[in-house]
């Protein structure tokens, strides 16, 4: 499945593919943020699609894909289990949980659970 626009929960997300390439560069954000602009207001990335330095915060590469997004005014929801990661960093835990409290970076382990938050939000 290549990367497409959906509606879920009448919202036009833009559902990555778990076979696309890896997001590795602040320019592979850029790229989904550039494809979001087609009409999706959130982008749904699979976590095995980030690069292993997102899940490690001393990179600082998820603080920069993060706030490119944000700077868009873009939605991004990490689609996927990332317990192994969070297991080993207290910091990427508390990340995690304060973003999923806020309205614009959500770690969400399927897509019922990115659903069910669109539809809270309606």
């Amino acid at each position: 499945m290549p990367d497409e626009i959906q509606e879920r929960a009448g919202v036009q997300v833009l559902l990555c593919d778990p076979a696309g390439p890896p997001i590795a560069t602040e320019q592979d954000a850029l790229d989904l943020i550039g494809a979001a602009f087609l009409g999706a207001q959130v982008v749904a990335v699979p976590a095995d699609r980030l690069d292993e330095r997102f899940f490690s915060l001393g990179t600082r590469f998820a603080g920069e894909v993060m706030q490119k997004f944000v700077n868009y005014r873009l939605r991004l929801a990490v689609v996927g289990d990332i317990s192994a990661h969070l297991a080993e960093s207290s910091a990427l835990r508390a990340l995690v949980h304060e973003s999923n409290r806020a309205g614009h970076i959500w770690f969400v382990p399927d897509l019922g659970a990115l659903d069910a938050r669109l539809r809270a939000m309606a």
